[in-house]
């Protein structure tokens, strides 16, 4: 695992996360009270939750679009059982945590395959597999004409093609 990681307080703003994650290069940051996990922030709640919404990134912050519901592993928890984890989850990224939920350290796919982990090509491979796209959660009703969003209509252009 990876130690010393950089996290992000729930009352931080969406741009403060964004540009540590930009800084850092990396698509997801814990978020924490101090040390204890409350959340986890990714580049795709950002987009999908705050900037798809039209939040504000300076105003909105962190709690506003991080998910709550965050799988974890204890630092002692053996290395089959949190490779299993992942491959169940379908999560590249797991944070580890102590007894009392205080962030230690994250452990990423990568790690398992640089230590050369036995079963990390498998969990690499159920990760990774296809997954239906949700879409039970569409903003615009469907045959909407468009002409009230600030954005034009898929295919269309936003200004009127000269010839």
């Amino acid at each position: 695992m990876t130690r010393d990681v950089v996290t992000v307080r729930p009352d931080a703003t969406v741009r403060q996360a964004a540009r540590l994650m930009d800084d850092l290069n990396v698509g997801s940051l814990p978020v924490c009270d101090g040390r204890r996990l409350v959340g986890m922030v990714t580049d795709r709640d950002i987009t999908v939750r705050a900037t798809a919404d039209g939040m504000r990134p300076d105003t909105t912050l962190v709690r506003a679009v991080m998910s709550e519901d965050v799988r974890w592993c204890l630092e002692d928890d053996a290395v089959d059982e949190v490779e299993g984890e992942m491959a169940r989850r379908q999560i590249r990224r797991l944070p580890v945590v102590d007894s009392d939920r205080n962030l230690v350290g994250i452990v990423a796919l990568g790690d398992l395959a640089a230590d050369r982990v036995r079963g990390a090509g498998e969990t690499l491979s159920s990760i990774s597999s296809p997954a239906e796209p949700d879409r039970s959660a569409l903003r615009h009703d469907e045959g909407q004409s468009g002409d009230s969003a600030p954005w034009p209509a898929y295919g269309e252009a936003s200004e009127p093609r000269r010839r």
